[in-house]
């Protein structure tokens, strides 16, 4: 199997993304590896850290080699969110292939002084771990929002500019960045989200000269992600929407017998329409 390394350089090479999506129990897990498996295309397995205290960080790398082995199925495990250095090396120990230390509340060179450590802390256990380090606030939760968060307004100002981002790589030593281009984490509730400023991703791209990630994909246009992913995206997370999906299947099921007490019988409905969507956005980041 390649290495997260080379298949998102493969990714960057075909002009397509692999898609992340987060998992918090086996049931999402399940709908994950079945969409890549019907597809035949790599994916991103990502917890947080409150869906890795749930789920268990070692258990999910357990759960993902087991998919591999099995499978035969370029399927990875990424750190998400995580915000100190102790918990950085949780995950490269564990097992996980990327990590993404998260300070973008910080100014510039605080940001750039605590993910350098971060990623030197990594790789002193695992060379070859990716580090993914962030710029640009665009909110914290994965979840229905009424607005658009404090701190991520979609203006010019709150967009990664791109001398800084590229001070922000060279000086923190990231393999990858995830910047603020009009995205933001959340689905907001009355209408999709803001359109996403392709021309910036160009120029950050060329700036930064490493691949970059689009977070808080959920409630993007499909044309923004095609644009994105032309421009210079290489994986695009989604959370928010799968949980919704998750969430409306296991009420469909519990709504069609009411009296239904098994989890594997209700929550089947919840991995059966997350299922559909994973299905739906992989194929669109992958042009099929």
């Amino acid at each position: 199997m390649k290495s997260l390394k080379e298949a998102v350089a493969e990714a960057e090479e075909k002009k397509v993304a692999i898609g992340h999506f987060n998992i918090s129990d086996t049931e999402a897990f399940w709908a994950i590896i079945n969409a890549a498996r019907n597809l035949s295309v790599p994916v991103i397995i990502g917890v947080s850290e409150g869906e890795r205290d749930f789920i268990g960080v070692r258990q999910v790398a357990a759960l993902v080699a087991s998919a591999r082995e099995e499978f035969d199925l370029p399927v990875y495990l990424n750190a998400d969110h995580t915000y100190s250095v102790e918990r950085i090396e949780e995950a490269v120990r564990a097992g996980f292939d990327s990590v993404i230390f998260d300070q973008t509340k910080l100014p510039l060179e605080e940001n750039i002084k605590v993910t350098r450590e971060a990623v030197e802390r990594a790789k002193s256990i695992n060379p070859d771990i990716l580090v993914e380090g962030e710029f640009g606030y665009i909110g914290t939760s994965s979840k229905v929002l009424s607005a658009i968060p404090e701190g991520a307004e979609i203006t010019e100002e709150h967009l990664s500019k791109p001398d800084e981002l590229a001070q922000f790589v060279r000086e923190s030593g990231v393999d990858m960045v995830a910047p603020a281009v009009g995205n933001l984490h959340g689905m907001l509730k009355n209408g999709k989200n803001p359109n996403l400023s392709i021309e910036r991703i160009k120029e950050l791209r060329e700036a930064g000269g490493v691949p970059m990630t689009l977070h808080g994909g959920s409630g993007i246009s499909d044309e923004d992600f095609r644009k994105a992913i032309e421009a210079g995206m290489s994986i695009v997370h989604i959370n928010t929407e799968i949980r919704r999906a998750y969430r409306a299947g296991i009420e469909r099921v519990l709504k069609e017998s009411p009296e239904e007490v098994a989890p594997y019988r209700f929550l089947k409905g919840g991995v059966e329409d997350m299922q559909n969507v994973v299905e739906a956005r992989l194929r669109l980041f992958n042009k099929l």
